[in-house]
């Protein structure tokens, strides 16, 4: 995996840094880099080789949305790796540029992350995939580049059908890897600021009650991470299982990173020229995207209440890779 991971994030921190960033949340995107982006097939990374992709495995797949998650990328790449993937089981070619993914109903409007960016839109109803065109019909774009979506059944090309509810599982192990990537991130700025911010004479690293905040960072951080690994440790389209256990922990862990990186850093860590807030922007819009915890720890019950076993022998065999 090495072999693709290290190559992938000297190009990601090539074409999108903080200033690349803030330009395409200002409207200002760098075409230039998506195609740069494109042309290195990591978008087909997801797709089988002998679809012409490079047939990478779900759960090699998650260190890359790391990196994405590092670098606060604003283009839907990982929602584009799974589109992708999922159009190329179906038999169906991709269009070019970025692309979207929700699951929402034809003629309701949802909010959905990238589509500011995105020019199609691969979204699931009652079990089957439809691609739609974005451009005039995204309306409200924002700062973390979401944006309103209707899309209409009549107007769109069926894909064909997929596990119900399997692009939402998807879309949160993608949410799952970015907040651990971005959370990742953080922790390192975070701990770096508390080593140089002197005040009363040492740096406030060395304040006891700051490094206990920085340790419940760190763990939230490896948490995090540790469920994304869970997510896509088995089948793609995730099983609900995996998926919940990712969102559900990594939303929760959001949360409680960016509030104590904003405490340790403190007024200096919202302001628009300092990078902390591109990275706590981003956990809060990934944490409530397809699902909060809350949403995600109701099916996780559900499934578990169901399960005729036990605790432990549900975990062994709802998380067990398939």
């Amino acid at each position: 995996m090495t072999d693709f991971l290290d190559p992938f994030e000297r190009m990601i921190a090539a074409l999108f840094s903080p200033a690349a960033v803030r330009a395409a949340e200002r409207g200002e995107p760098d075409d230039r880099a998506w195609s740069e982006l494109a042309a290195s097939g990591f978008l087909d990374a997801l797709v089988p080789e002998d679809a012409g992709g490079a047939g990478v495995s779900f759960a090699d797949i998650v260190p890359l949305w790391l990196v994405l998650g590092r670098h606060a990328v604003p283009c839907p790449v990982g929602e584009t790796m799974i589109a992708r993937a999922l159009l190329a089981q179906a038999g169906r070619a991709a269009p070019d540029g970025p692309i979207a993914i929700a699951a929402q109903a034809p003629g309701a409007a949802g909010r959905v992350i990238g589509a500011a960016l995105g020019r199609h839109l691969l979204v699931e109803w009652e079990g089957n995939l439809y691609l739609a065109a974005v451009p005039g019909e995204a309306d409200g774009g924002d700062r973390e580049l979401a944006a309103s979506v209707r899309w209409d059944s009549e107007a769109a090309t069926p894909v064909g059908p997929i596990v119900p509810g399997g692009l939402r599982r998807a879309a949160a192990v993608l949410r799952a890897a970015l907040i651990a990537g971005a959370a990742d991130r953080l922790t390192t700025m975070t701990a770096g600021y508390a080593n140089v911010r002197i005040q009363f004479g040492k740096p406030i690293g060395k304040q006891q009650a700051l490094q206990q905040q920085l340790a419940v960072m760190a763990e939230d951080m490896v948490a995090a991470r540790i469920a994304a690994h869970i997510g896509g440790a088995g089948s793609f389209p995730p099983a609900l299982a995996a998926a919940a256990t990712a969102k559900s922990v990594a939303s929760g862990a959001a949360a409680r990173v960016a509030a104590i990186a904003h405490a340790v850093h403190g007024a200096i860590g919202i302001s628009e020229e300092y990078d902390l807030q591109l990275y706590t922007r981003r956990l809060q819009a990934w944490r409530l995207a397809d699902g909060s915890e809350s949403y995600w720890n109701r099916l996780l019950g559900a499934e578990r209440l169901a399960a005729p076993s036990g605790s432990v022998d549900f975990v062994r065999t709802a998380l067990a890779p398939a």
